[in-house]
């Protein structure tokens, strides 16, 4: 039995050299859609798990504070829960996830003012912006110092910051 030499005709060359361009196209369409994917993914696992541990952290200093409230006076009120913006995070071509984790850290540094009294948090807000000024946080092989813009100390504690890159 004889097999066709369709390697010698240009019709079956420029057919398969099409089917070889085409393949190597879609598999770049491919790998494409499934980064993005996969990027959507992971910025929406870290925004979870950024939430979960706000939650705890805030379900454990509000049980403590409730057992705390008991033998003070109710009149006073607690700070419930912290928010961090990064203002410039476009200014500096961050992604979200960068700008997720530079906020996560900087709660997990002021994290003890949960089931503070305000009046107390007011009084030491320099201390709080100061806290946050004179650290440089490391994320991907970057050093990071921030700049406290704006604070808003109520029931929950609204910081604005502005990052800058450390040399």
């Amino acid at each position: 039995m004889h097999i066709p030499p369709y390697h010698k005709k240009a019709i079956w060359q420029r057919f398969f050299v099409g089917a070889l361009i085409g393949a190597v196209i879609a598999y770049c369409v491919f790998a494409y859609m499934y980064n993005s994917m996969y990027e959507r993914l992971l910025e929406n696992n870290l925004e979870l798990k950024s939430q979960v541990t706000d939650l705890k952290n805030q379900n454990d200093a509000l049980l403590k504070d409730k057992k705390d409230l008991d033998e003070k006076n109710k009149k006073e009120l607690t700070v419930e829960s912290i928010e961090v913006t990064v203002t410039n995070a476009k200014n500096l071509k961050l992604d979200h996830l960068t700008a997720h984790q530079m906020e996560d850290i900087i709660k997990a540094e002021i994290n003890q003012i949960i089931g503070q009294e305000v009046r107390i948090i007011d009084e030491s807000s320099e201390l709080l912006t100061s806290t946050i000024e004179n650290k440089e946080f490391a994320i991907n092989d970057f050093t990071y110092s921030f700049t406290v813009t704006k604070i808003a100390i109520t029931q929950t504690v609204k910081i604005e910051v502005e990052a800058k890159t450390s040399s």
